[in-house]
């Protein structure tokens, strides 16, 4: 018996591409125009805010159930162009949060038909591990840093702000907001070289969408702010291409740790 299709909704980066090869079952993978890899091969490309043709071409493939990986540029959410679907979901919103917004947009697809399930399931060797990725291990302060700036993103997820702090010698130097990771990092690390980064999962997390995820990019940022560490929670955060990461890291002088 064939396995039923899973939808897979496609933002930016290297999951979706991971998801989409880890995944069982057939795969109907819809890419957004500007974000998604052209490597995925999506069957049909659609704008931010198109989610009648997303359920389209869902429907059309038999699918019931779907996945969201990867991410759509923050900045991008303010020129959204909605169909007729996006409409029902901005009325639904309660802010442009990312929890209430994809929360909103889930709703929305779900009445039509497709139900948004989480794509940990499919990928359960990408979660951190505890301890050490790679050949360095946190200094005392490293790991002090770490306690602290892991609190610090927890409260800042609470309100739904942001997933990523800098800090350095318990001084906060940067904390994420609509600016995106790497962009959080490059202005941490121009305060202070040597700095930490915590990436943290949001208390109220919905494992369903905006899964915290660092991956060969993230050391690369870390380096070229010559920050010095990167603290990820395991378990709860996803670590993308591990063994790339981890040379990277090493070649680069940065711990990397999953607390």
């Amino acid at each position: 018996m064939r396995a039923e299709p899973l939808g897979l909704i496609a933002g930016s980066g290297r999951l979706p591409l991971l998801v989409a090869r880890a995944a069982q079952r057939p795969v109907v993978a819809i890419g957004h125009k500007g974000e998604t890899d052209p490597a995925l091969n999506p069957q049909a490309w659609v704008k931010l805010g198109q989610l009648g043709r997303i359920v389209e071409v869902l429907r059309e493939a038999g699918v019931s159930e779907a996945v969201f990986c990867g991410g759509i540029r923050k900045p991008r959410l303010f020129d959204v162009r909605p169909d007729w679907l996006g409409l029902k979901a901005l009325s639904r919103m309660r802010s442009f949060g990312d929890d209430a917004a994809l929360r909103a947009i889930a709703s929305a697809l779900e009445d039509e038909g497709v139900r948004i399930v989480s794509p940990l399931p499919l990928v359960p060797g990408l979660l951190a591990p505890r301890g050490p990725i790679g050949a360095r291990a946190f200094s005392q302060e490293q790991r002090d840093d770490a306690a602290r700036g892991l609190q610090v993103a927890k409260a800042l997820g609470a309100q739904d702000v942001g997933q990523t702090v800098v800090i350095k010698r318990g001084v906060v130097l940067a904390v994420e907001a609509i600016e995106g990771t790497d962009a959080c990092i490059a202005r941490g690390g121009a305060l202070a070289k040597g700095a930490l980064v915590v990436k943290g999962r949001k208390p109220q997390q919905d494992d369903r969408f905006d899964v915290p995820a660092v991956g060969p990019r993230t050391i690369a940022a870390l380096a070229a702010a010559e920050c010095s560490a990167l603290a990820v929670e395991a378990g709860a955060s996803l670590v993308l291409d591990r063994e790339e990461l981890a040379q990277a890291a090493d070649e680069a002088g940065i711990a990397v740790e999953g607390i």
